[in-house]
């Protein structure tokens, strides 16, 4: 999940909104400003009810970062990288750009998060409690004591022992120390949590259909989302296993077609498509036969027509720093993440700096796919 809006660092961790966390903003506020606060402590008025509840939806959004955050820190302090954490629609996300090296680590990564919205849930009720011994507003009171409840729910939802919630970790960190097989607990994981997605799905169509209550759908949209990134997860761990310890020198394209930067770019189009430049995206060479960046077809169609002629290849390309790159020795997983998310989704694989290849998603797409690729999947795994 991409962020829209990037709200800076916490404690050097990037944090980031995506545009679909307006959605539970809203969500929470209709639901308290139209329903519960009026509904339980009437008398007020309207926009004390409305500006609450978007104040009870910006401090909920808060518990939701504070419950990533703390993924983030125990992550780091057992080794593994924090892109950066995304709050959207169905919660937050904190971006790992590895994985817990043993089943003990995983344990206290995904244990972290609902023992936080726990002590959240507990430090709120706690307040809620003290407030209302001060005779405080029985709307604030009611505020704080939703965030306490709902605190306390995410906790207990996110424990459940289903992949890709926390519990899910949990339970594959159980599976893989019982079995010293990552792959193996991940693929269980990922079975419980399409179940409970499947589950919930069908749970909450048939609260529509028969009890004529639109609020299933909420439940059918997050079990459907469980189904999506518990069988996403499935593809990746199946990836891992089958390239797990595989270099780049093994997947990537050998000896690509390269074009010189001082080339025009009516004479690069003059030699395609169907002629030596027959692909989409080409390494570009300087003058001595250094690498000085990535020519793709689509920098070419931004140049008009009439200005192809004069305008050079090194003009329009893809500058080096702006490349991906890996060494042929370099684990093809490691770089994949980088790789996705380049725009060019191609990296130059290059040998104490002389180009000897390319690697593109469809490399590693054709390699998952070749019947003989089998790798290390079987291995075992020691805690």
């Amino acid at each position: 999940m991409e962020e829209t809006l990037p709200l800076g660092r916490i404690a050097g961790v990037r944090v980031g909104l995506h545009w679909s966390v307006l959605v539970i903003v809203a969500l929470v506020t209709v639901a308290l400003g139209r329903g519960r606060f009026p509904d339980a402590h009437p008398g007020h008025a309207p926009l004390l009810y409305w500006a609450l509840a978007l104040l009870t939806a910006v401090v909920f959004l808060a518990s939701l970062l504070a419950h990533e955050l703390a993924h983030a820190a125990v992550a780091r302090r057992n080794g593994v990288e924090v892109d950066g954490i995304t709050l959207w629609m169905l919660g937050g996300a904190a971006r790992l750009r590895g994985e817990a090296p043993t089943p003990a680590a995983e344990l206290r990564i995904a244990g972290v998060g609902p023992l936080t919205s726990l002590v959240a849930g507990g430090l709120l009720a706690g307040v809620a409690v003290g407030l209302e011994a001060l005779h405080v507003s029985a709307l604030v009171v009611e505020a704080v004591s939703w965030l306490a409840a709902i605190n306390v729910l995410l906790a207990v939802f996110n424990a459940l022992p289903a992949a890709p919630l926390d519990g899910g970790r949990l339970l594959r960190a159980y599976l893989w120390h019982r079995t010293g097989d990552r792959l193996r607990a991940t693929r269980g994981a990922t079975a419980a949590g399409r179940a409970l997605g499947w589950f919930m799905v069908l749970t909450g169509f048939a609260v529509v259909l028969f009890r004529g209550d639109l609020s299933g759908l909420w439940a059918a949209l997050i079990g459907w989302f469980l189904i999506s990134a518990a069988t996403a997860e499935a593809r990746q761990a199946d990836m891992r296993g089958v390239l797990g310890g595989v270099p780049v020198g093994r997947v990537m394209t050998a000896d690509p077609v390269t074009v010189p930067a001082a080339a025009t770019l009516a004479d690069f189009v003059s030699a395609g498509p169907f002629g030596h430049y027959r692909h989409s995206a080409f390494p570009v060479l300087a003058a001595d036969g250094s690498v000085a960046g990535l020519l793709t077809v689509r920098h070419v169609e931004a140049t008009p027509p009439q200005s192809r002629e004069r305008t050079t290849v090194g003009e329009v390309m893809l500058p080096l720093a702006d490349v991906v790159t890996a060494a042929p020795e370099e684990p093809v997983l490691d770089v994949l993440p980088r790789l996705q998310a380049s725009p060019a989704r191609r990296a130059l694989v290059l040998d104490a700096g002389r180009l000897v290849g390319i690697l593109t998603v469809a490399d590693i797409t054709r390699a998952l796919a070749w019947p003989a690729a089998s790798g290390p999947a079987g291995r075992r795994e020691e805690a």
